[in-house]
This record gives C-alpha cells, sequence and structure tokens, in this order.
C-alpha cells in the first residue's frame, strides 16, 4: 500500500539523469565527489559486501543504454552503491522468465551498472499477483478474507492488491520459481523481496484517511488467511477453527501461525534459493510488522530495508531513528544481526537538509546505510545533499 501511495507523488518529480550528470561532470566536481563516498578499491572486491546506500528504482524500457549509463554514472557519483531495479510488478517479468517476460532489460542493465561501479539487486513483487493466466487458471492460490472473499475477485484499498496465499504449497513453488530464475543470472548481484506479506489488515494511520476508513480494530474485510490451505493445518495442530472465534484477532495462536506462514516461505523456500546460487537477498519490510503478519526479524536474509516512511504514519523524522533502533532490538533475541538500512521516502523529504537529517538519525540509531525511494523522486537538492 505505501509503495501504490508513493507512485503519484514520484511520478510528478522526473529528473534527467543525463542532463544532471553532465553538468556536474562540467563542473568538475565528479571527480572529487566520487573519492569520499566510495572505497578506492576494485570493482570485484568492493562487491564483496552489501552497499550501504541504495536506491530503488522503476526502470523505463524506453531508455537507451546512454541514459542508463549516464543515471548509473549520477548515482555512483553521490555515493550510491545499489541499485535496487523493479524487475516483476506482480504480472510481468523484466528478465528471462518463462511465460511472464515482457523484456529482459535487467540482463542488459546488469554490466550498465556494474561499470559504474554499482551493485544490482533485483527488486520484484512476490505476493501480488495480476497476471491474468494465473487468476484463470489458478483462483485457488489466492487468499482469503474472514467474509470468504478472495483476493483476486475483491482485493482490499485498490484493485492491484490480488495477495496469493502463502500457505498454498503451489504458491511457494510458484514464487520460489521466480528466485530461482533470477538467482541463474550470472552477473546478478542480489534478489531483492517486496510484498512479502499478507495484505495490511490495518493500514497506516496517514493512509487511513485517503480511503475514508478508520481502522480501529482488525475488521473481517481486510483480514486475510482463511482459505482452507491455512484453516485446516491450523485446525488439525491446535483443534481451534479460527472462523468459530468470537475474535480471531485476539487468538496469539492464529496471529502467530499467520506470521510463521510467511517465515517458512522466507526461510524454506526463498532464501535457499537465492543462497543455491550464491545469490545475497535482502527485503522491502514494514516497521509496522504485525499489521501485515511479517515478522521478518526472524528471516535468514542478508539484510533488511524497513520502509521508514514517517509521513504515512503521521510522525516526523526522529521518528525513523526510533524505528532503526526497533528493528535492530527486535532482532537480538533470535541472535540475528543483519543489517539494517532505512528506508527513506523522498517525497516526506523535500529539501536537501530534511534527507541529510534523516540520514544522520538513521545511522546515530545503529542503521548500516539507507535506501531511497525512488530514483523518480530525486530533485537537484536530493543529489546535492547526498555528495555534501
Amino acid at each position: 500500500m505505501q509503495r501504490q501511495a508513493c507512485q503519484g507523488q514520484a511520478q510528478k518529480l522526473v529528473l534527467n539523469g543525463k542532463r544532471t550528470f553532465l553538468q556536474i561532470l562540467g563542473s568538475g566536481i565528479a571527480g572529487a565527489m566520487l573519492g569520499p563516498h566510495l572505497e578506492p578499491l576494485g570493482f570485484l572486491d568492493a562487491r564483496k559486501k552489501l552497499p550501504s546506500r541504495w536506491i530503488w528504482m522503476r526502470p523505463s524500457l524506453e531508455w537507451t543504454d546512454d541514459q542508463f549509463r549516464a543515471a548509473f554514472d549520477q548515482m555512483a557519483s553521490a555515493g550510491i552503491e545499489g541499485v535496487l531495479p523493479q524487475v516483476f510488478d506482480s504480472n510481468q517479468a523484466l528478465f528471462e522468465l518463462p511465460g511472464f517476460t515482457k523484456a529482459r532489460l535487467l540482463e542488459r542493465m546488469i554490466p550498465l551498472a556494474h561499470a559504474s561501479g554499482l551493485q544490482v539487486h533485483a527488486w520484484i513483487w512476490c505476493m501480488p499477483c495480476n497476471n491474468p493466466s494465473v487468476i484463470q487458471q489458478h483462483p485457488d492460490w489466492f487468499a482469503l478474507n474472514r467474509l470468504g472473499e478472495p483476493a483476486h475477485e475483491k482485493p482490499a484499498y485498490v484493485g492491484y492488491y490480488k495477495f496469493l496465499c502463502p500457505c498454498h504449497p503451489e504458491v511457494r513453488q510458484f514464487i520460489r520459481q521466480r528466485v530461482e530464475a533470477l538467482g541463474q543470472i550470472p552477473d546478478l548481484d542480489g534478489i531483492h523481496l517486496d510484498y512479502i506479506r499478507f495484505p495490511d489488515v490495518i493500514l497506516a494511520e496517514g493512509l487511513q484517511p485517503n480511503y475514508g476508513i478508520v481502522q480501529d480494530k482488525e475488521y473481517p474485510q481486510y483480514d486475510y488467511g482463511y482459505g482452507p490451505s491455512c484453516i485446516e493445518p491450523f485446525r488439525q495442530k491446535t483443534g481451534i477453527d479460527p472462523l468459530a472465534l468470537e475474535d480471531p484477532s485476539a487468538n496469539d495462536a492464529w496471529r502467530q501461525y499467520r506470521y510463521d506462514a510467511v517465515t517458512e516461505l522466507v526461510n524454506a523456500y526463498l532464501v535457499p534459493a537465492a543462497k543455491k546460487y550464491g545469490k545475497a537477498i535482502t527485503a522491502a519490510v514494514f516497521p509496522n510488522w504485525q499489521s501485515v503478519r511479517q515478522e521478518w526479524h526472524r528471516w535468514d536474509l542478508d539484510g533488511f530495508l524497513p520502509m521508514l516512511y514517517q509521513g504515512f504514519y503521521n510522525e516526523d523524522i526522529a521518528w525513523i531513528g526510533k524505528e532503526t533502533r526497533h528493528a535492530l532490538d527486535r532482532m537480538k533475541p533470535f541472535r540475528n544481526r543483519k543489517p539494517v538500512y532505512s528506508g527513506l521516502f523522498l517525497p516526506h523529504l523535500p529539501s536537501g537538509s530534511d534527507l541529510q537529517e534523516a540520514i544522520r538519525t538513521a545511522r546515530a540509531a545503529g542503521g548500516k546505510g539507507f535506501a531511497l525511494f525512488d530514483w523518480n523522486s530525486m530533485k537537484p537538492e536530493h543529489w546535492d545533499a547526498l555528495m555534501g
């Protein structure tokens, strides 16, 4: 939901990367700016560790190689180390994935980004599925809410919220195959999971007015996981029928079962698929993890990029630091010391000083780095702030 809310604002802020980078070159400061942010190592040595500065990007199929080169050079000149191109959008793939490939753009982008010194981590949507063939052939794959409504027929909030059921065995293999296909791309640095969760049972406070709703509790039309693939194993394990409960949200075992379903999908299916091919694997995750059944502090990933978009929670920049600390604290009992890269939403950080404050706040709280959403939202003052 946060991603969908971002797009309308972000598309208004498109920056011509080639023009800006050429201006930097003309000023003679590109070389000077490169040094403080990128270690003076060969590219292959630098790629042995995860980036500390990331940026999400929705690549254009219309761009030429020169346009990609200019964009990647501009990122590198500002100290960005890793780019997260969206290559699966719940319908079509921008890489070789039989039955879903729209274009093999990812394979074209990788050497161009590497030439600029950037790592490439392929950003994929996981649980939403808007592919007409899958909807037609596998209606049983989709999640059901507490009213018995399937997500592909009556999605919550917005039309693209056609979520699959993470408990369904065939769904798990379907998503694993996507990761396997990416793993087989030799020069890809990593795989980045998004929407690896249930639909929001409670939206972030700042988003609820956009849909004319007040969610003061878990309402049945937004509460998912009531398909047979979830219900039956839970009933056999506990003897409890969630649909028979007066208030399913009050049952700790039922809540934990759905947390565990997503965790098992990640740890038992997706992580092994990535590691089989030696790929790093990360995820974009929610600070309000309970509301999307996303107990991500128990996931065996290489790093986490929590989306700390303070405006959606009616909070200020200081909240970014608080949530970064909370994320690290949640992992301690599980001895999970994986790095956290604080996700920053640029439309909520309109000035360069706002961005610098957010970065300082995240780092002071223990964050390993930051991730910017997204390329299209970058303004000249943001580039200046990164290079300042």
